[in-house]
């Protein structure tokens, strides 16, 4: 074995064994989280660093069925409706906004949208809610899906991948098809969207994840439980349940795993995507 082969393989296992410390750092919360939805409560207590369950109780998700007086698959079914929609909204806007702006930069109106979407990003978005309530209160949209889903679909993020994946498409591509007599909508149907299908799935991957977890615009926006999502329940689990660890840990594991299993099974596209929308054209 020469010297460089043997440098090439303690590098190797070096950066592996660097890698997977990285990834127990990330994985040890949700383990311990998962562990604690089945360990009773005075267990917990008495033992908080054990990462085995003494004992495999499902016990608890019979207590936390019914949260605030709503069963808990309505506060589930709410998260994936509102989250979808929203996410749908979201990426179809953003997506026809960032298309027009570098099909049509000069019409008037379009570099000042753009630097709106700009302050959106850099302006903490739960100042919004104080201007978005009194618009919500205004259109009578406060307490509905509707409210909610219409909050949620802003994606200022979203609009400017879209943008960049759109500035780096070849302008003679664009430019054959209106010589063959392709209208717009035709070339953003047929020949954009189709090349930004990588784009596409990873703005909404990340709508997704990002909507899914948000709780307090809809506990501002909702006017009863009956809105609510399972984010939202486990802030009104705390109250209710109290000191109930492990059921507050149930619900917590209920929230996190269909974003947790929807990301490891998207997560090549996602990186081939941002890596296209990062892109400038």
């Amino acid at each position: 074995m020469t010297r460089r082969r043997a440098r090439r393989l303690l590098l190797g296992a070096l950066a592996y064994t660097a890698a997977l410390l990285v990834a127990l750092v990330f994985l040890y919360p949700y383990w311990w989280m998962l562990v604690g939805a089945f360990r009773r409560t005075r267990d917990v207590l008495s033992n908080p660093l054990r990462l085995v369950p003494e004992q495999i109780d499902f016990g608890v998700f019979g207590e936390i069925a019914r949260i605030g007086g709503v069963d808990l698959w309505v506060y589930g079914v709410n998260s994936l409706l509102i989250t979808s929609a929203s996410t749908a909204v979201s990426v179809a806007i953003t997506a026809l906004g960032a298309y027009a702006l570098v099909r049509r930069p000069t019409l008037p109106g379009f570099k000042l949208l753009r630097a709106g979407f700009l302050v959106t990003i850099m302006y903490p978005y739960m100042l919004l809610l104080i201007p978005v309530y009194v618009v919500m209160f205004k259109l009578g949209l406060l307490g509905t899906y509707a409210g909610i889903i219409l909050f949620l679909a802003l994606g200022p993020i979203q609009f400017f991948l879209f943008e960049q994946f759109f500035r780096a498409i070849p302008p003679a591509v664009i430019e054959a098809a209106l010589i063959d007599g392709a209208s717009e909508v035709t070339i953003l149907t047929r020949i954009v969207m189709p090349m930004a299908a990588p784009v596409v799935a990873t703005v909404t991957l990340i709508t997704f994840l990002l909507n899914w977890s948000q709780w307090f615009p809809i506990l501002v926006i909702s006017r009863a439980s009956d809105t609510y999502t399972l984010p939202v329940a486990l802030l009104s689990m705390n109250t209710e349940l109290g000191s109930n660890f492990q059921g507050i840990m149930a619900l917590a594991v209920l929230t996190t795993l269909p974003p947790a299993i929807l990301f490891v099974i998207a997560q090549k596209r996602v990186m081939a995507g941002m890596a296209q929308g990062a892109v400038k054209g």
